[in-house]
């Protein structure tokens, strides 16, 4: 199985903020959007960081609400961990889990091309043990 497959499934809508664009924006965008992540884009192509809900937790606690009047580029992680369509979903699990992330933006050539969460690798998997069981039942019933 490859991330291509669960890319299929769930679609390849990235939304993504500007580095310039403030916290209180990332904030309004995480929250219309129920997602917990966003790339960081100045094009909408290319990966300049990630951003999570709990980068802006741990900033609010260093520095204190004037966080969020700062511009997303203050508090983002700049060294993003991406994966190529082509990659196994049990290599990319193995890295989520080295690295302790939850969102990975898939790039094809540099170019943002989908993200994959955790949640998208889960219902992955969820809906392949189904089909199996599906498929065991309709066996045995024959």
């Amino acid at each position: 199985m490859r991330i291509s497959d669960v890319v299929k499934s769930k679609g390849s809508q990235v939304i993504t903020v500007r580095p310039e664009d403030t916290v209180a924006h990332l904030l309004k965008v995480l929250a219309d959007h129920r997602i917990g992540a966003v790339v960081v884009s100045g094009d909408g192509a290319s990966v300049e960081g990630i951003v999570s809900e709990r980068d802006v937790v741990r900033h609010l606690h260093s520095s204190g609400t004037s966080v969020v009047d700062g511009p997303v580029h203050a508090i983002m992680t700049r060294e993003v961990v991406t994966c190529e369509p082509s990659l196994s979903v049990e290599e990319l699990e193995a890295s989520m889990t080295e690295h302790r992330i939850r969102h990975v933006p898939v790039v094809v050539d540099g170019a943002l091309t989908a993200i994959v969460s955790i949640g998208d690798i889960v219902k992955h998997h969820m809906d392949q043990l189904r089909h199996e069981r599906d498929q065991l039942v309709g066996y045995i019933q024959q």
